[in-house]
């Protein structure tokens, strides 16, 4: 029953974000070229929502389903983490035209050729496993 809940709100996730045209290819080309604001509107919306619910949850005191609190810890605040790693997602994002989300929605949606980039973000995932412990962190 679990794992229905789970489906249902990708399902209606992946709807949503096909609606919205979050998974267009041409879309998310305008945002980098900054020729629409589009998606940064959407993307904006996600962060505002995002932070909102995070402080929802400290407030609240929020417990998860098997009653324990949520415990949100604070982000190491060193920069070139955040730099290097937003560069190499956005050069990625870039030049596939998809954030990981959306992968499955678009081989959802019939684009067979997106396969080719589910197995390259699952090859990367899995490389970064290997070397995570040798990497400055």
């Amino acid at each position: 029953m679990k794992l229905l809940r789970f489906f249902a709100v990708g399902l209606l996730f992946g709807i949503t974000l096909t609606k919205a045209e979050a998974i267009s290819w041409y879309r998310i080309y305008e945002m980098f070229m900054f020729q629409s604001f589009h998606m940064y509107g959407i993307i904006g919306v996600a962060v505002f929502v995002g932070v909102c619910g995070i402080k929802f949850i400290k407030k609240k005191e929020l417990k998860d389903v098997e009653g324990q609190p949520i415990e949100i810890h604070d982000k190491d605040r060193r920069l070139i983490r955040y730099i290097v790693g937003g560069f190499m997602f956005g050069l990625g994002w870039a030049l596939v035209g998809a954030c990981p989300g959306p992968i499955f929605i678009l081989l959802g949606t019939g684009i067979p050729a997106v396969a080719v980039v589910l197995f390259g973000a699952l090859l990367g995932t899995f490389v970064y496993g290997l070397v995570k412990e040798k990497l400055p962190h």
